[in-house]
């Protein structure tokens, strides 16, 4: 098993503040240094064998957790790795034909059966020796976000909820948002950092809900209140422009990312991220239909999207044409 590092979290500092040019030039440090070690884990991974496929979620700004997908074809040798920062969630989709696994009391001599979950916490060692080809999907998730879901949405002393190991895991809820962050590794797509941010939230409910067998209270339940929902939108429409993230709309209306999700589904039929997607292809229109001159570029910016392709894609999707074709039909019309 080897777990790669936890994704960085980007800072600002304003210019011609010494100490903001200090943290800068901090930040770029520590992201050189935490590329680097990126680096040497993947070529760890690579010495375990030739890959035939391999997909990664660093570089996609994903937040609370990242994800790889890989597989190889040959013969591994005893490896050893650590997981010092994050919890390791290992989805099995093809086991070997032979496994020796030790890590924080687990002993298994035989290959897990696919399908099932293997949890090793932030920390643990791990001892692998493996034979025959194998794909399986690393999920890194982060202590400082399964704390805080522990907190906010169940009640729970963060400071005594600890992750144990576990081996063999067969739980369809845990399985399912997996392979959802799977299908968004593989896939992307507008939307992304977004998405895995929820997904990140909903894979720590399932694993305390599995390992304390805690429950949301029943007062979260429900339709986020009008009073809320009018204060999101407002957050929302006024931020269209910039990188509207889970946690950033759920604080404005002061509660935890996944409660917020919920609630805000059920108030509006979409999920956060769809419904930002939609206001920002309708911003869209009204400047293709209001000013000629502006370029499809400069309209994906001014409403948030981070280039042309990817408003064009949302746009079609939802309007039914691209851009260009929207702006000629509506100076005709």
């Amino acid at each position: 098993m080897i777990s790669l590092p936890a994704n960085r979290t980007d800072g600002q500092a304003n210019s011609g503040d010494s100490a903001g040019l200090i943290m800068v030039i901090r930040q770029e440090e520590n992201s050189f240094k935490e590329l680097e070690a990126v680096q040497k884990n993947l070529e760890a991974l690579q010495k375990m064998g030739p890959f035939t496929q391999f997909a990664t979620s660093y570089g996609m700004r994903w937040k609370g957790l990242q994800a790889v997908r890989y597989c190889n074809s040959q013969i591994s040798e005893l490896s050893e790795a650590v997981t010092p920062r994050t919890h390791l969630l290992v989805l099995i989709i093809r086991p070997p034909e032979k496994m020796d696994l030790r890590y924080e009391g687990v002993k298994r001599d035989m290959p897990p059966p696919a399908g099932s979950i293997v949890v090793v916490p932030a920390g643990s060692s791990v001892l692998c020796r493996r034979q025959g080809s194998m794909d399986v999907l690393h999920v890194l998730l982060e202590p400082s976000l399964v704390a805080r879901v522990a907190a906010e949405s169940f009640e729970l002393d963060p400071t005594r909820t600890v992750v144990p190991t576990l081996d063999g895991l067969n739980v369809p809820e845990l399985r399912s948002a997996m392979l959802a962050v799977d299908a968004e590794l593989r896939a992307g797509g507008d939307g992304g950092p977004l998405m895995c941010e929820a997904l990140a939230t909903m894979l720590s409910v399932h694993l305390i809900r599995h390992t304390t067998g805690a429950r949301r209270p029943d007062s979260a339940d429900g339709v986020l209140p009008r009073r809320k929902l009018r204060t999101v939108i407002e957050y929302i429409m006024e931020n269209l422009e910039s990188r509207l993230t889970l946690k950033r709309m759920a604080a404005a209306v002061h509660l935890s990312p996944y409660h917020f999700a919920r609630q805000f589904k059920a108030a509006t039929g979409l999920p956060p991220h769809q419904y930002v997607i939609a206001r920002r292809v309708e911003r869209a229109q009204h400047f293709l239909r209001a000013d000629g001159e502006i370029g499809v570029t400069d309209v994906a910016l001014r409403v948030g999207f981070s280039d042309q392709s990817k408003l064009s894609f949302q746009f079609k999707r939802i309007v039914g044409v691209p851009p260009g074709q929207f702006r000629i039909s509506a100076r005709k019309a």
